[in-house]
């Protein structure tokens, strides 16, 4: 047994003399390739970023144009401006920007989708960076006023546009959704521009989350809905908590001048003011060709669904006066196969902007809505809004197609008038300050409707139970 250990261990000895170990092995093919110098790796050079200038933004002089390079605008509101490729100003932009940027109170009418949301942002802007100043939370240096939330969104992101290469921070505020992600952007860090519906604004401040007391600038936007929609005492509280009017500059924007607005406008602005009208004789805008069919309450879904499948519309505002209509409407389309969502004052503010992204990216066609959608809606591209029902207002008429028609861009405007509604027609011409082509549906939009694509759901009905007669019997009851 001893003898077969040792011959075991001297044969193992042999192999290991024999075969080098693997760690050896790799080490030496690892000083082999340590013994062939490398190639150079090639060092690439960091380019740097060409800083912007104004020479990177032509823009040709034209007579009767006005460039917003002929205002000593800020680089970074230039950069803003060439980014969305605002070359030339439009007419209100031009008249308030000359008045505006030199610190003047402004009263300005105009009608919807002309730009005069960017001539007071631009304004605020240019006046916080030549002037800056180190505010604390809730002491906003602007505020802006707006009637409704879907305004108050789209300023707020007009504003984001055109501050993208400055500091300057907005916060917009209003009722519906967001109330602690709001409470905690005031309590975070200071916030220069807040932009509001009255409501949500009044709270915040009776909270002390808001101090207007050092506002440099107040804007009050579509001043005339505020009216109507009864917000002028809630503004009335917050105009007084802000600086005298001798000390801030205010900015007064409205589709219509009446009488009640002007003694709004006065009481709020100082004797210096500019007034500014945009061609008062056309209330609406010329790139808007509007049409008034004469229907019947009984045909005018007919004429609406021929009108859209026929022409095949792809984005189309179909406003109604009643939340119960729009929601009747809708159901009715979405059975003859159309995409569409309903705007009112019954939907949440979450839905809402869900409902209008759907509509933006093409994911619905239609969007039935109330008058709440009339104002502050900028959306791209609408080629048809259409009056299922004409509004009670006149003035309602010209922001329901101020919709479609935008920034020189044309649209069309389609009305249905019925039996009462027909009536309407005269004062809304008189507002216009024009008469509106009326005519009878043509063939094709008076045909039969096609069958509908999907069938009611209705809810299953219930047995009749039989009617009670005499009081319950108990089970154990025996008559005698």
């Amino acid at each position: 047994m001893k003898k077969l250990i040792i011959f075991l261990k001297t044969l193992f000895n042999k192999k290991k003399e024999a075969d080098p170990s693997p760690s050896l092995h790799s080490a030496a093919l690892a000083s082999q390739q340590r013994s062939i110098p490398e190639p150079p790796k090639k060092q690439y050079k960091k380019s740097k970023k060409k800083n912007w200038s104004i020479n990177d933004f032509p823009v040709e002089p034209k007579k009767g144009k006005t460039r917003f390079h002929d205002f000593d605008l800020p680089m970074g509101v230039m950069h803003a401006v060439a980014d969305l490729k605002f070359e030339y100003c439009t007419p209100i932009q031009a008249k308030l920007l000359t008045h505006t940027l030199d610190g003047k109170d402004a009263t300005a009418k105009a009608q919807t989708g002309t730009g005069k949301s960017a001539s007071f942002i631009i304004t605020i802007i240019t006046r916080f960076l030549k002037k800056a100043f180190k505010n604390k939370n809730g002491e906003p240096r602007a505020l802006i006023l707006a009637p409704t939330r879907e305004l108050a969104h789209q300023i707020e992101k007009d504003f984001k546009s055109l501050a993208k290469y400055t500091n300057l921070r907005i916060i917009a505020v209003f009722g519906g959704t967001g109330y602690k992600k709001q409470q905690d952007m005031l309590k975070a860090k200071p916030v220069d521009v807040i932009v509001a519906t009255p409501g949500r604004f009044i709270d915040f401040m009776n909270k002390r989350l808001i101090n207007p007391s050092r506002v440099e600038i107040v804007v009050l936007d579509e001043a005339d809905r505020m009216l109507d929609m009864g917000f002028i005492p809630d503004v009335r509280k917050i105009i007084l908590k802000t600086p005298h009017k001798n000390k801030r500059q205010t900015l007064f924007f409205s589709a219509t001048l009446t009488s009640e607005v002007l003694r709004l406008a006065d009481s709020w602005t100082t004797e210096s003011k500019v007034q500014i009208e945009i061609e008062p004789e056309h209330a609406a805008a010329d790139t808007i060709n509007q049409i008034i069919y004469i229907s019947t309450e009984k045909d005018k879904f007919k004429h609406v669904y021929n009108l859209i499948n026929d022409e095949k519309l792809k984005r189309v505002l179909l406003f109604v006066n009643r939340k119960d209509t729009a929601r009747k409407l809708s159901t009715e389309l979405d059975r003859y196969g159309q995409k569409c969502s309903v705007l009112s004052g019954d939907v949440a503010q979450d839905k809402r902007f869900r409902v209008l992204n759907s509509f933006k990216n093409g994911s619905i066609n239609i969007l039935v809505a109330t008058d709440v959608a009339a104002r502050g809606l900028h959306i791209k591209n609408i080629s048809h809004v259409i009056n299922y029902d004409l509004p009670f207002e006149p003035e309602h008429y010209i922001h329901r197609i101020g919709r479609t028609g935008r920034a020189g861009a044309t649209g069309t405007s389609i009305s249905f008038a019925d039996e009462m509604s027909s009536f309407f027609i005269p004062k809304i011409e008189e507002v216009l300050g024009n008469k509106i082509e009326c005519e009878y549906p043509s063939e094709s939009l008076d045909k039969p409707l096609p069958k509908p694509v999907k069938k009611y759901h209705s809810k299953p009905k219930h047995k009749k139970r039989k009617p009670f007669k005499g009081k319950h019997k108990p089970k154990n009851y025996k008559q005698n």
